[in-house]
């Protein structure tokens, strides 16, 4: 029997809560409070708790599905956002760049957050960018 705990950062919201993951042959087990974290201090709030409920799901997607024929089928990841790049430029180039929005999402790290912006601005050229920390 294998038994591990991972620390890791909540993806619920943008405190930066950290925890441990507890897993057992590689299925998690548990969540543990990282008591020595500046921010949670040995506490989590009730979405830092259940966090790991969506990975065992029977309905969690784990490959990129694409539209083909009318009908949804499993892709390469390389395929996929090879789709998606050739989807957005088309439209960049057809309708310009404020035809494009992005939304990002609190279950996001800062720093992702931070490129998503940049990808925003600097790559596709708009500033029609926000995020939602609804959640």
């Amino acid at each position: 029997m294998e038994y591990k705990n991972t620390l890791t950062t909540c993806i619920y919201c943008g405190a930066g809560c950290q925890m441990y993951v507890e897993t057992i042959d590689g299925h998690i087990t548990g969540v543990w409070p990282a008591k020595t974290h500046v921010i949670s201090g040995g506490r989590l709030c009730i979405k830092g708790w259940n966090v790991t409920g969506f990975v065992d799901s029977p309905d969690r997607l784990k490959t990129p599905l694409i539209r083909k024929d009318g009908k949804f089928v499993e892709a390469s990841w390389d395929e996929a956002l090879t789709l998606i790049a050739d989807k957005l430029n088309a439209i960049k180039q057809e309708s310009g760049p404020d035809s494009i929005a992005l939304l990002s999402s609190a279950k996001c790290t800062n720093e992702e957050n931070y490129v998503m912006n940049k990808l925003a601005r600097a790559v596709i050229g708009t500033n029609n960018i926000d995020h939602c920390a609804r959640l």
